[in-house]
C-alpha cells in the first residue's frame, strides 16, 4: 500500500519541478535598455560629456604628439648656424620644423643684436604662448572628470525620490514593481557617471604628463640657446 502512494508523491513532485522549470525564464538587458533605464534628462547629458572628453583626448594627443616631435640635431645646427653668422638659415630651419621649440628658437633669432634681457622676454613670452595652445581644452577635460559623477549622483537621488513616492502612493500594499524603476534608475545613473568621470579622469592626468615633457624640452633648448648667445663672439 505504501509503494504506490510514494510513486504518486514523486509523480507530483517531478511534474511540479517540470513546471517550475518551465515557467522560470532567463531574462537578459540590452545596453540600450540600461540606458534608457537611467532617464533620457540624465543619461543624455552623460554622452555629451562622453563623446566631448573623447574627443579632447584624442585631438589634444595628436597635437602633442605632432608637438614633441622634432630632429635631434636641431640645435646643433642652430649653434653652427648662429656661430657662421647665418641668422637666414638658422630662421629658414625654425620654420621648417615648425615645433614649439622650434618658434622660441626663430623669436630668439630675430632678436639676435638687441641686448639678452629683451631675448630671453621674447622667447619666454612665445613660451607661455606655446604651452597655452598645448594645455587648450585640458580645464574642459578636468570640468567633465568632476562633473560627470555629479550627474550621475543626481540620476541617484531623482531615482531614490521616485522610488519613495512609488511607496507613498501605494500604501502598504508595496509591490517590487512600483520600485524597480526608480532603483534602476539610481544605480544606472551612478555606474554611468562614475565610468566616465574615471575615465576623463585618467586621460585628463595623461595629457598633462605630456604636456609637462614638451615644456621641460622647450625649456631646456631654450636655456641652451640663451648660453649660446652667450658665450664670446656671439
Amino acid at each position: 500500500m505504501k509503494t504506490p502512494l510514494l510513486l504518486q508523491i514523486n509523480a507530483a513532485s517531478a511534474e511540479a519541478d517540470t513546471l517550475v522549470q518551465d515557467t522560470v525564464t532567463e531574462e537578459t538587458i540590452s545596453i540600450w535598455e540600461l540606458i534608457a533605464g537611467g532617464g533620457w534628462y540624465i543619461m543624455v547629458p552623460l554622452a555629451i560629456l562622453s563623446v566631448l572628453a573623447v574627443y579632447i583626448f584624442a585631438e589634444r594627443w595628436m597635437a602633442i604628439k605632432k608637438a614633441s616631435k622634432q630632429d635631434k640635431d636641431f640645435m646643433n645646427r642652430i649653434k653652427d648656424y648662429v656661430s657662421e653668422g647665418k641668422l637666414d638659415a638658422a630662421r629658414s630651419l625654425c620654420i621648417s620644423e615648425n615645433t614649439p621649440v622650434a618658434r622660441m628658437i626663430d623669436k630668439g633669432v630675430a632678436r639676435i643684436g638687441k641686448p639678452m634681457d629683451d631675448v630671453s622676454a621674447s622667447i619666454e613670452n612665445v613660451g607661455k604662448l606655446e604651452i597655452y595652445k598645448l594645455e587648450k581644452g585640458l580645464p574642459v577635460l578636468a570640468t567633465v572628470a568632476g562633473a560627470a559623477p555629479m550627474i550621475g549622483f543626481l540620476g541617484t537621488v531623482i531615482g531614490m525620490i521616485m522610488t519613495f513616492h512609488a511607496m507613498k502612493i501605494s500604501g502598504n500594499g508595496v509591490e517590487i514593481e512600483a520600485l524597480s524603476g526608480g532603483i534602476m534608475q539610481a544605480m544606472i545613473t551612478t555606474v554611468a557617471g562614475l565610468i566616465i568621470g574615471i575615465v576623463a579622469y585618467m586621460a585628463y592626468n595623461i595629457l598633462v604628463v605630456k604636456v609637462d615633457k614638451v615644456v621641460h624640452g622647450m625649456e631646456r633648448q631654450s636655456i641652451e640657446f640663451i648660453d649660446l648667445l652667450e658665450q664670446p663672439g656671439i
